[in-house]
């Protein structure tokens, strides 16, 4: 019992310290083999308590992996942190309950076959229900080392899961063998073979790393980070304030090739009314100031509610305000300002579970009444909007940017869809400094890499507090400003016009997982138990 402890323990500690920014990716391709090893003793033990014991040792080692990678979420919300620590690791520990049903059914081939093709549809699965977390999908794993994994423009980040897998179950099976026949030199060629496999799949990527060339025309970008603390600071400013003070601070690095401002994610945080933000304070304001650079337009974001559009139609993301005996809806947006008089707007719509929205409202929301967490501003039901905008700029060249609101980067396939919108760069907006100086607001930076990997598109990254940056089609941050500091960032960035295979075909090894991964369940269903 004291070594399946110790080795469940060890396959918790590999996994979270592989993890960026803690930085040691290359152990994810051993970190399940000590709970593989430990799965199949207690498989093949004809005494133990089998499916209670797999259940237990599993949740332990995800449990200390979710626990060491995603703490920081206590800065947030202690209740949430608990939360997804506790529901994480029952979810991974279920993909190793059933992996050890069908063990018992079937060979050892089909097994760990099925294994791998469940873990990915529980990856996919997670980025798509209403308590979606993939912040530790396998493939984020090697975003600090991005320089391995650029052919995710192929495959996305399941590429990486479905390599951190293959060469976990390699390795396992090698034990298996030897324990079997305890021939060193067949145990040796094994280990050699996976080996290769992780070294050429890193060579792949570097060859191609160290040969892609930019793509496109340039533009200038400025970047805003005002570093305005989110839970004492920002939700006590006036809309003309803030306004007034992003101004300020774009005006120190303007002049007349400036094509984009960026400024953070409800960098105007008081929520206004979204019919009326044309005729705002913050509206002439910043209207003011882009009229002094003709060709110059503003990215920002900002809080928004409508009454008018919850009266016309009542949605499930609707709110009820008391006081008022009023309906409204309320939205986490980004707007464009330029010359003209039009205002492009986008809603937020991949939200955070329990800030942003109630998952399964219509059933929790009876039980437990509003149950959102406070985050500053105005504790609401987001409503989100079904399909992804770009901004399109009002100058000749028609520039299209990506407003991307900050939990939205997480999402690879997601993502790929203002490509489809013919978006020429991603504009990544954000407030990480609900998170403190922890892991959290690194983490999320280094996700933004796979993203300009993926989809071959620079990256403009504005946070409010967190690290602001500039990021080129490789994934390499050209500059930065680090967390805690004021600052903007002024750089060209190029323009990619061509589509990636993933951006083409999305998350096809998920959706071909998920087939197999039912084929081998029904085939392992109707079929008599395999004797060990």
């Amino acid at each position: 019992m004291k070594n399946k402890l110790g080795l469940a323990i060890v396959s918790g500690l590999l996994l979270a310290i592989s993890w960026p920014t803690y930085g040691l990716p290359f152990l994810l391709f051993i970190a399940f083999v000590p709970l593989l090893w430990v799965e199949y003793q207690i498989r093949t033990s004809p005494v133990e308590k089998k499916l209670l014991k797999v259940f237990g040792y599993s949740y332990l080692t995800f449990f200390i992996w979710n626990a060491i990678t995603t703490w920081w979420i206590w800065y947030a919300t202690p209740f949430g942190m608990f939360f997804a620590l506790i529901i994480n690791s029952l979810l991974m520990t279920l993909v190793m309950v059933c992996y050890h049903l069908i063990a018992k059914r079937t060979t050892q081939k089909v097994s760990l076959l099925f294994l791998i093709t469940l873990w990915i549809s529980f990856e996919k699965f997670h980025q798509n229900w209403d308590f979606s977390w993939p912040w530790l999908n396998l493939g984020n794993g090697f975003a600090t080392y991005y320089q391995w994994i650029q052919w995710y423009e192929f495959t996305g980040i399941f590429g990486g899961t479905l390599w951190v897998w293959i060469v976990n179950t390699g390795v396992f099976v090698a034990l298996v063998r030897f324990q079997e026949n305890n021939n060193v030199k067949s145990f040796i060629k094994q280990l050699l073979l996976q080996t290769a496999f992780v070294v050429v799949g890193i060579t792949i990527s570097l060859y191609i790393y160290h040969n892609y060339q930019e793509k496109g025309e340039a533009i200038t970008a400025v970047v805003l980070q005002p570093n305005i603390d989110p839970y004492s600071e920002k939700y006590h400013k006036t809309n003309a304030e803030s306004a007034n003070e992003l101004v300020a601070l774009a005006k120190s690095a303007m002049d007349s090739t400036i094509t984009f401002v960026i400024a953070p994610e409800t960098a105007i945080a008081n929520a206004s009314e979204v019919e009326n933000f044309n005729f705002s304070a913050e509206y002439f304001i910043i209207k003011d100031f882009i009229n002094q650079y003709p060709t110059t337009h503003f990215l920002g974001g900002i809080s928004f509610y409508s009454t008018q559009e919850a009266m016309m139609n009542r949605i499930p993301t609707s709110n009820y305000y008391r006081r008022g005996n009023i309906w409204y809806n309320s939205y986490n947006s980004a707007f464009l300002i330029d010359k003209t008089n039009y205002v492009p707007i986008y809603h937020k719509s991949k939200l955070v579970v329990g800030v942003e929205h109630i998952p399964y409202r219509s059933i929790v929301e009876p039980l437990l009444g509003n149950v959102m967490i406070n985050l500053g501003g105005s504790v609401a039901t987001l409503t989100p909007q079904k399909e992804r905008d770009v901004f399109t700029t009002s100058t000749l060249n028609y520039v299209k940017a990506a407003p991307i609101i900050c939990y939205e980067s997480v999402y690879g396939e997601y993502v790929t869809k203002y490509i489809h919108k013919k978006a020429d760069f991603l504009a990544i907006i954000t407030n990480d400094g609900w998170w403190s100086t922890s892991q959290g607001h690194k983490q999320h930076l280094t996700f933004a890499s796979l993203r300009a990997i993926e989809t071959r598109r620079s990256i403009t990254r504005s946070a409010n507090t967190g690290i602001s940056a500039i990021i080129n089609q490789k994934g390499d941050l050209v500059k930065f400003i680090p967390y805690g500091e004021k600052g903007v960032l002024k750089e060209k960035i190029q323009l990619n016009k061509e589509v990636t295979f993933y951006t083409q075909h999305g998350d096809y090894i998920a959706r071909i997982s998920i087939f197999i991964m039912v084929l081998v369940l029904l085939s392992s269903l109707f079929r008599k138990r395999e004797k060990l």
